[in-house]
């Protein structure tokens, strides 16, 4: 009985040092795997997304469309009357 015990516990430890091993070699290659995406991570990134080119620069008949637009949404929620926007229409138009 004394040797059954002994070869158990043998068996116990063995296998214990082992687990203990193999878990941090996994923990080890995983660390070394996360730093490894870290430093290839924003050049894949940069690579796979191009870069929107610029808008087109806004005509000055854009721009007085934009105000023009801009000044009916007002007419329409109240803020201003008739007669005020007939007058910053006038303006609009005339510069």
């Amino acid at each position: 009985m004394p040797g059954l015990l002994r070869g158990v516990a043998r068996t116990a430890v063995i296998s214990g040092t082992a687990t203990a091993v193999s878990n941090r070699v996994s923990r080890r290659q995983a660390g070394r795997w996360a730093r490894q995406e870290e430093e290839y991570a924003p050049q894949q990134s940069y690579a796979a997304a191009p870069s929107p080119p610029p808008p087109p620069a806004a005509t000055p008949m854009d721009a007085k469309i934009s105000q023009l637009q801009q000044l009916g949404q007002l007419k329409d929620q109240g803020v201003l009357s008739a007669e005020e926007f007939e007058a910053q229409k006038s303006r609009i138009l005339a510069s």
